[in-house]
């Protein structure tokens, strides 16, 4: 079914809408969320809240993309259910993943605010837009899906040190950029 589809049942606030979010979404919300969790019931968990939450959040917004504002959900929920597990177990695979892109972006006062988080996004996302769809895909796969270099390997058929060299030059490039753009890194 259609995203646009998707979202009018939300709107009619048909149940169908979560059934066929499900079908369509289901296997990238558990795949980002295990990559973060690392815990299939943990996962399972996230997935169904996400449904939950995209069933309350729909009739408040119209997202433009479907798949991008579940994902978001997903993710968001993923990090809040780590953050709580955190203190009894780690993922060292997300906390690498995050411990990489500190030098470029750290929890800093500096962007306390609001609207300074959604200045950075932004300044992100033009940066992420400035850059080849390979390197694209490489640091969102890295940094937003919490995949690790095996995995993103086994996708894109590129060697270990290529995508450590894409990740490596991507970090030193936003950080410049973020720092050109009035940012303190």
């Amino acid at each position: 079914m259609e995203d646009n589809r998707i979202v009018e049942l939300y709107w009619e606030r048909n149940e169908q809408a979560i059934k066929e979010t499900s079908l369509k979404y289901g296997g990238l919300c558990t795949h980002i969320a295990q990559n973060i969790l690392s815990s299939y019931e943990d996962s399972e968990e996230c997935v169904n809240d996400t449904f939950f939450a995209v069933w309350n959040a729909i009739p408040d917004e119209r997202p433009n993309k479907f798949s991008a504002f579940v994902s978001r959900i997903t993710r968001n929920l993923a990090l809040k259910k780590y953050e709580y597990l955190s203190a009894a177990k780690r993922n060292p695979a997300a906390i690498t993943s995050l411990d990489e892109l500190g030098d470029c972006v750290s929890g800093t006062n500096s962007v306390e605010s609001e609207i300074e988080k959604r200045h950075i996004e932004r300044t992100i996302d033009k940066f992420l837009w400035r850059q080849s769809e390979e390197k694209r895909n490489v640091f969102i796969r890295r940094y937003w899906y919490f995949d690790s270099i095996e995995n993103i390997c086994k996708s894109t058929g590129f060697s270990q040190s290529k995508v450590k060299s894409i990740l490596y030059g991507m970090r030193q490039k936003l950080r410049g950029y973020l720092e050109s753009e009035g940012f303190e890194v």
